[in-house]
């Protein structure tokens, strides 16, 4: 049985530049589809649809995009974020060509347990992501990675270690780069501070300005009896 695409319905924009701002405010996520001897498109998309459909697919999923009476099937590229509040703001919709291989980044996502992370161990994602070769159709989703092959201080998953069909994906990113890996956890040391010598403080400096005071009188007595 075929696998079904997800579909996403766009509309044609006219509104272009700064006044997609307006766009955003209306719930709407302006986006460009484009391709290879294909003329690009401006369109508009319901922005919580699109949030929800990329959030499942990500960059390597294949997707329908209904424009009128027109279906494109693309994938994902170039998501733009809001610099300070973190929302989606535009995405760019590359039309495929099904019969042809394309380059797509497929994110890893991590399941299960590590033995030497529960005797105190600390897991160190390096890779979240690798960059593949397929027909659009062939690429997958995502790449899940078992947790529970991580045993030891010393074991180490490689993009080589990575489960995928070899003969119709292609890996582009080098086998042996480090995906995750395990590592003792860091002591911070307490700073060494180093022991002061006492010092001594005369014991006229010791006293209190109403001792001091009282001294001065009492000499001022003494004085006085031997003039006498």
């Amino acid at each position: 049985m075929a696998k079904t695409n997800p579909k996403l319905e766009a509309q044609v924009r006219t509104v272009l530049g700064r006044k997609v701002k307006k766009l955003r405010r209306e719930g709407l996520i302006p986006a460009t589809i484009y391709g290879h001897k294909f003329d690009s498109v401006s369109v508009q998309v319901d922005g919580k649809s699109l949030n929800k459909l990329f959030t499942q697919v990500g960059e390597s999923g294949l997707v329908d995009l209904v424009v009128g009476e027109n279906t494109y099937p693309i994938i994902f590229r170039n998501p733009q974020y809001h610099p300070v509040w973190g929302d989606l703001i535009h995405i760019d919709c590359y039309k495929v060509n099904l019969k042809e291989k394309i380059r797509a980044t497929v994110p890893i996502e991590f399941v299960g347990e590590s033995l030497a992370v529960k005797e105190g161990n600390i897991l160190v994602p390096v890779t979240e992501e690798i960059e593949v070769e397929a027909l659009p159709t062939d690429l997958p989703e995502k790449i899940v990675v078992d947790l529970s092959v991580l045993e030891t201080l010393e074991s180490v998953v490689t993009v080589a270690d990575l489960k995928l069909d070899k003969d119709v994906v292609e890996i582009k990113t080098a086998l042996d780069q480090v995906v995750i890996k395990v590592e003792e956890p860091k002591v911070e040391e307490e700073p060494v501070v180093a022991p002061t010598e006492p010092v001594e403080v005369p014991a006229t400096e010791q006293k209190t300005e109403e001792e001091k005071t009282a001294d001065e009188a009492v000499k001022k007595i003494e004085k006085e009896k031997e003039k006498e």
